[in-house]
């Protein structure tokens, strides 16, 4: 049940990056578009590159002070049935590109070696839960 919320919510990632990934190519062409008679290519594209550097610096920005105040203010959660899930759903919240990687790469895995795959998905299964006597 928690797996497969945890896969719905990668899905649900992925498909909203690839969309923001979109609009945010095609907002750059609008503007190259709208620019380039009136600077040149070179200069609409400057400009473009301007404009991507300033809202990718704004966004780390408001990324490290998030960061900076989580960390002063939530302590650590316990190591209960649903920390792992927990920590994947904020994982998928804060940075989508990169559970984007490594669900790739973790599918890349799984379909070169399938029993690997299935002893890791064990191991993450059964994290809480006290050892076998």
């Amino acid at each position: 049940m928690i797996f497969g919320k945890t896969l719905t919510t990668l899905a649900a990632a992925a498909a909203i990056a690839a969309a923001a990934a979109v609009s945010v190519f095609a907002a750059a062409f609008a503007l190259f578009a709208v620019l380039q008679p009136h600077l040149g290519a070179a200069g609409a594209a400057a400009v473009v590159a301007a404009v991507a550097a300033l809202i990718v610096g704004v966004a780390g920005l408001l990324a490290a002070s998030k960061a900076e105040e989580k960390a002063h203010h939530h302590p650590q959660a316990g190591p209960d049935g649903f920390f792992f899930a927990e920590k994947a759903i904020e994982m998928v919240k804060e940075r989508p590109i990169l559970t984007i990687g490594a669900g790739l790469a973790a599918g890349i895995i799984a379909f070169r070696n399938p029993a690997l795959a299935a002893i890791v998905a064990k191991a993450l299964l059964d994290v809480g839960k006290p050892p076998p006597r």
